[in-house]
């Protein structure tokens, strides 16, 4: 029997994969993704991991390339939503991205920006980035996003004057100083091996 979850996770990365990593543990296997929607099947507890990657950085064709190359090697992915948007013919942009994804639009990756990657459960850690120079890049990415995120919400704080804007503010900074810190420990790993 089917299970259907509804939950959101926005920009929390970590979070929503540890969410599914429990649900699989339960005994339970995604299926389906849609904005709010997870939806499991029954399988064996702890069959499968998870893992939850941000694609909004890139090109449509990149995203697309990306999870291929991950199916390829035979994982099976998911792309989900950042955000909660219903509008239809919205424009996002997005500053912090690659040249192709700058602009993202309902036919690129306008609620396409999460991978949220599947695999069979072999007894090893599953990691997305295993250099630390890869994880350093990675961060660098998150980094990004999340100072835009703190910008925005600043700039709109000041202008419309509302707590829910500060908060947000505060939350954000929070996030950006820990993958800050991260990123600078990724750093000094990945130059300690190349010694």
């Amino acid at each position: 029997m089917r299970k259907k979850c509804y939950r959101f996770f926005g920009a929390l990365l970590t979070s929503q994969g540890n969410w599914l990593n429990k649900m699989s543990e339960k005994g339970f296997r995604l299926v389906r993704a849609g904005k709010l929607l997870y939806e499991f099947e029954p399988c064996t507890p702890g069959q499968y991991q998870y893992q939850v990657e941000l694609v909004a950085d890139k090109s449509k064709e990149n995203a697309e390339d990306y999870a291929l190359f991950l199916e390829d090697i035979g994982y099976r992915v998911f792309f989900k939503n950042i955000n909660l948007n219903y509008s239809v013919g919205k424009i996002r942009w997005r500053p912090w991205t690659e040249k192709g994804g700058t602009i993202s639009t309902n036919k690129t990756t306008f609620n396409r920006e999460l991978l949220i990657v599947e695999k069979i459960n072999d007894g090893k850690p599953f990691e997305l980035h295993t250099s630390y120079e890869d994880k350093a890049i990675y961060c660098r990415k998150l980094q990004k996003l999340w100072f835009f995120l703190f910008l925005t919400a600043v700039i709109m704080g000041i202008f419309m004057r509302t707590w829910i804007l500060g908060t947000i503010s505060a939350v954000s900074l929070i996030v950006l100083i820990v993958y800050q810190i991260e990123h600078m420990k990724l750093q000094r790993l990945s130059k300690e091996k190349e010694w």
